[in-house]
């Protein structure tokens, strides 16, 4: 396989468009590590730096509405993803078993299942978006980590799409945009029909009987309803929406690129994953990290303040020169890293708040994209749009229309 080059100056793949998904962001203006703007925002743009942060014990989780979450009645435990201390890491060590690679092998033949349902779909329809495919998968996946298999409806999808749809702009202190009273009533009547043909299902079931799943394990803990729905809104949004948009960039690059696509759908799993590891950091979907400064800190040689935001911009860590060497912008699997470094670099974070279904997402977008890609007959009927969501601080890929079986659907 070409790909296992580790000589990354001859890098089989330099021909590739490099990122297919990248806005232009706050760049250093002296190109310093840390700046400050304006608002006295701490911005880190390189990956030491960005990697301190994140392992220090003197910051807490600010990003993603976590700083907004603290303040809701009947939430006396806080979600996994905004927990700080010993709390967390008490949490994390209690909820890694969903998350392990033998679980994860226990869940592939759910997700090759899975996989083969919305490939056939696809075959029969001739055309479809991809990412409404990935949108599927994504859900069904975490739902079943979770446990939220009991919906009295369908759509939940959908349902849960809608939370980071037009809600604003989630870096803290940025005014949000007033909302008028039918957008604000939608948006309620859309975490009661979440509630409600959801979470609530889900609870009465495992109230009866447990299961291996998140929501067995939060009623083990005393878990109230609210405090169960808002984790079940975190794990929805950050396992199910970004593996969505993940796996939608993965098969653009794959489909693209003809040579990178057979070395892909034809190598080992070890082989495949590294491709999938170099696209993410390519193209991490959260291209910013926040984090709140709980004591005066030095970073890089920057003094920054207690109490101070600190915004980490992980597209610009990810192709940091420094330690990805002078193509850094260009996708290249097999890559050299330095000892220490992950192959998709800080596209799943770093330190006790990476993300803990890592090797989850690349497993089922694994999982899937094999089998739709080894179709030789698949083809893009047209490229998607790419738009950029506030709320999760990623890209989205909209209108990514694919063609199985070499003629358009009936229309």
């Amino acid at each position: 396989m070409t790909t296992s080059s580790s000589d990354t100056s001859r890098c089989p793949f330099h021909a590739v468009t490099a990122s297919l998904t990248r806005r232009d962001s706050p760049a250093s203006p002296t190109g310093q590590a840390v700046e400050v703007d304006a608002r006295g925002i701490y911005r880190v743009h390189d990956f030491q730096a960005s990697r301190d942060v994140l392992r220090s014990e003197g910051v807490r989780q600010a990003g993603f509405m976590s700083e907004v979450a603290s303040g809701v009645r009947g939430l006396g435990n806080l979600p996994v993803l905004f927990a700080e201390g010993e709390k967390h890491h008490e949490m994390r060590r209690s909820t890694a078993r969903y998350f392990t690679p033998t679980q994860v092998a226990d869940y592939q033949p759910m997700i090759a299942a899975l996989a083969d349902e919305l490939i056939a779909e696809l075959a029969r329809q001739g055309e479809m978006d991809l990412d409404d495919l990935s949108l599927k998968l994504a859900v069904n996946v975490a739902a079943r980590v979770v446990g939220l298999t009991d919906s009295r409806l369908p759509g939940l999808e959908r349902r849960v799409v809608s939370f980071v749809e037009g809600g604003g702009d989630s870096e803290p202190g940025r005014g949000q945009p007033k909302k008028g009273r039918l957008a604000a009533r939608r948006q309620q009547a859309q975490m009661a029909l979440f509630y409600f043909l959801d979470v609530k299902p889900a609870i009465q079931a495992r109230r009866q009987e447990r299961k291996d799943d998140l929501i067995s394990h939060l009623l083990d803990r005393e878990y109230n309803d609210v405090e169960i729905m808002t984790e079940c809104l975190t794990y929805g949004t950050a396992g199910m929406v970004t593996t969505r948009e993940f796996i939608s960039a993965a098969a653009w690059h794959l489909l693209k690129n003809p040579e990178l696509r057979a070395d892909y759908v034809h190598g080992t799993e070890k082989e495949r994953h590294a491709i999938l590891h170099e696209i993410l950091r390519l193209e991490p979907v959260v291209t910013m990290l926040y984090r709140r400064a709980e004591q005066e800190l030095t970073v890089e040689g920057q003094t920054i303040p207690e109490g101070s935001l600190l915004a980490l911009n992980i597209q610009e860590a990810n192709v940091d020169p420094e330690v990805v060497g002078e193509d850094a912008g260009q996708l290249c699997p097999g890559r050299k890293l330095p000892r220490g470094v992950q192959p998709q670099v800080l596209a799943f974070g770093d330190g006790h708040h990476r993300c803990p279904g890592a090797f989850l997402a690349i497993k089922e977008s694994d999982v899937f994209l094999r089998r739709l890609l080894m179709w030789n007959d698949l083809e893009i009927v047209s490229e998607p749009e790419v738009s950029y969501n506030e709320v999760v601080k990623g890209y989205e890929l909209r209108g990514f229309r694919i063609r199985l079986g070499g003629a358009k659907a009936a229309s």
